[in-house]
């Protein structure tokens, strides 16, 4: 691309060489799910709860929230930590089954968060590309494409895709490669600090949402350059990431 040079008065200064420069791609997205499309990450808090409960485990409901947006296999190793207990393969294996269904026994209080259909919607119309990165098993985050008013072909990339979940890139940077973009020209968006730290080791921006319960301090400190309320305030606020109008 070519540019003529402005002068200080706005005047095209003539004089002026043009440049030439390889134009940056155009910004895609790589969003997480629980907390950042739909409203769920209460849910899945009371459903880590029972399940921990029913293996004689009492944890407070806000410690479980801290840890939410981690691998499964991480969440429970934390918090096992913090507790001081300790369980065995099979026992850890069973408490995760059973957290998957005492969430699906939730499922119908889910709902999309504000603004998270229209959000996928204006992207997919100026040919912006996304894709949905989450923690979550198939089992568990697959539903909430229907839930979105989303096709079954949505790329989206689930736990049981690759090797590590997060605080590990693997998830944003699987979905940068389903989407055939760099990952380092891609804008993570997610509500957790765990999800800042897996879009800092994948080279991507990250972009927090306070919809998911983390204040604008604590997402900041985890990386995020911009925060906002829920997917209503990033739509309303595009252009702040680069998303330009039709006539623009």
């Amino acid at each position: 691309m070519s540019l003529v040079g402005r002068a200080p008065d706005g005047q095209t200064d003539r004089m002026t060489s043009s440049v030439t420069y390889t134009e940056s791609p155009a910004p895609s997205f790589l969003f997480d799910l629980d907390g950042t499309l739909i409203d769920s990450v209460y849910q899945h808090v009371i459903a880590w709860r029972a399940a921990l409960a029913g293996m004689g485990i009492d944890l407070s409901v806000w410690r479980i929230h801290r840890r939410i947006g981690m691998s499964g296999g991480l969440f429970v190793s934390a918090l096992l930590r913090e507790t001081g207990l300790s369980l065995s393969r099979e026992e850890i294996e069973r408490l995760q089954r059973a957290h998957a269904d005492e969430y699906r026994a939730q499922m119908d209080s889910v709902a999309p968060l504000p603004g998270a259909t229209e959000l996928l919607t204006t992207l997919t119309e100026r040919n912006v590309k996304w894709a949905i990165a989450t923690s979550g098993n198939a089992v568990t985050a697959r539903p909430a494409l229907k839930l979105l008013g989303l096709p079954e072909s949505t790329p989206m990339v689930t736990r049981d895709l690759v090797r590590h979940a997060k605080p590990d890139p693997d998830l944003f940077l699987a979905a940068a490669a389903l989407l055939d973009v760099d990952p380092h020209q891609a804008m993570v968006v997610g509500d957790s600090v765990w999800d800042l730290l897996a879009a800092r080791r994948a080279g991507a921006l990250g972009v927090g949402l306070m919809s998911g319960g983390y204040g604008r301090e604590e997402l900041e400190r985890a990386g995020a350059f911009r925060v906002y309320s829920d997917p209503a305030d990033l739509l309303f606020r595009l252009d702040e990431l680069g998303v330009r109008d039709f006539m623009d």
